[in-house]
C-alpha cells in the first residue's frame, strides 16, 4: 500500500478548507504541482459554479 499523500486529494482538501491555490506546496512545473492544482480547481470550480447559480 502506498502511504505517500496524493497531491490531487491534497488539492481538493485545500480548496474545501478555503486555502488559496497560490499555496500549492509542490515545485512549479512538477507533476505533483499539476495534480494538486487540478484537485484544487475541481473543488473550487464546482463551488464557484454553485455560487454563481445562487445555490
Amino acid at each position: 500500500m502506498n502511504s505517500d499523500p496524493d497531491p490531487f486529494e491534497q488539492g481538493e482538501r485545500a480548496a474545501r478548507q478555503n486555502i488559496p491555490a497560490e499555496t500549492n506546496p509542490y515545485q512549479d512545473g512538477s507533476e505533483q504541482h499539476a495534480l494538486w492544482a487540478a484537485g484544487h480547481e475541481k473543488v473550487a470550480g464546482a463551488r464557484e459554479a454553485n455560487e454563481s447559480e445562487g445555490t
